[in-house]
C-alpha cells in the first residue's frame, strides 16, 4: 500500500472509531492500537482537527484533549444520521472514562465493538429500558454498549460508567429496570472503589445481582 493509501485508510479508520464512541482521546487511540506513547495518536488528531474533520474540547487543566467529529468529518465517516458530539466541562472526564472503557472492552472481548451514546440514541435506542421519573417514565440509556460482530450474533451487554455517586433512589430505579429487561444479555458497570459499595446495595435493593456486574475501571 503506497503511502498516501495508508494515511487515508488509517484516517478512515480513526473517523469510524470516533463516530462509533461520540468522543475519543489521544491515549485511548494509542492503547487501542498497542503504542506504548500517545504521541503519534495525538498527531493523527491533531491532523484531523486542522482538516476541519473534528473538533478538540480542553475543558480540564491537566485532563486530556477530547476529540469529536464535526459535521463534515460524519459525511467523511458515513455516519450522516448521527447528530453532532459535544462535551461539557462537567461531563469531560466521564466522556474520557467512557472511551478508555471502550477500548479496554474491546481489547478483552475480541470480535465484539463498543459504541457509545450518539450510536446507541440513533440505532439502538428500543434496547434501552424505560425508568419512572418525576415526569414520567424515561428511556435510560447506557454509557456503551458491547455488540458481537456481526450483529446482531448475540445480544449486547450494556455498559454503565459510573464515575460518583448517584442519588440512591435514582440507582435503584435504573438497576431495576436493567434487572427487568430481556433486550440485553446483561448489564456492566464499571467504577470506582469509592462507588462500589453504594452501587452494590442499589444493585441488591433492585434484585438485579442475576443481570448486573461490577468491575474496576481500567
Amino acid at each position: 500500500m503506497r503511502g498516501s493509501e495508508h494515511v487515508a485508510t488509517r484516517r478512515a479508520e480513526l473517523l469510524a472509531w470516533a463516530a462509533q464512541l461520540g468522543a475519543v482521546t489521544a491515549d485511548a487511540l494509542a492503547a487501542r492500537e498497542g503504542q506504548d506513547r500517545p504521541d503519534s495518536a495525538r498527531s493523527r488528531l491533531a491532523a484531523a482537527e486542522r482538516a476541519g474533520l473534528m473538533s478538540a474540547w480542553r475543558l480540564l487543566s491537566g485532563a486530556p484533549a477530547l476529540y469529536t467529529l464535526t459535521r463534515r468529518g460524519l459525511r467523511a465517516a458515513g455516519r450522516n444520521e448521527l447528530a453532532l458530539s459535544r462535551v461539557s466541562a462537567a461531563g469531560a472526564a466521564h466522556a474520557a472514562a467512557c472511551c478508555t472503557a471502550a477500548v479496554a472492552l474491546e481489547s478483552a472481548f475480541p470480535g465484539h465493538r463498543a459504541v457509545g451514546e450518539p450510536e446507541i440514541r440513533t440505532g439502538f435506542a428500543e434496547l434501552c429500558p424505560p425508568v419512572p421519573s418525576r415526569t414520567g417514565p424515561r428511556t435510560h440509556r447506557p454509557d456503551l454498549l458491547l455488540l458481537a460482530e456481526p450483529f446482531p450474533a448475540a445480544l449486547p451487554t450494556a455498559v454503565e460508567i459510573e464515575l460518583t455517586v448517584k442519588a440512591p433512589e435514582r440507582l435503584v430505579l435504573i438497576c431495576r429496570g436493567w434487572a427487568r429487561t430481556r433486550s440485553v444479555a446483561g448489564v456492566v458497570y464499571m467504577a470506582p472503589e469509592a462507588v462500589r459499595r453504594p452501587l452494590e446495595r442499589a444493585i441488591e435493593r433492585a434484585d438485579a445481582r442475576e443481570r448486573i456486574v461490577i468491575l474496576p475501571l481500567p
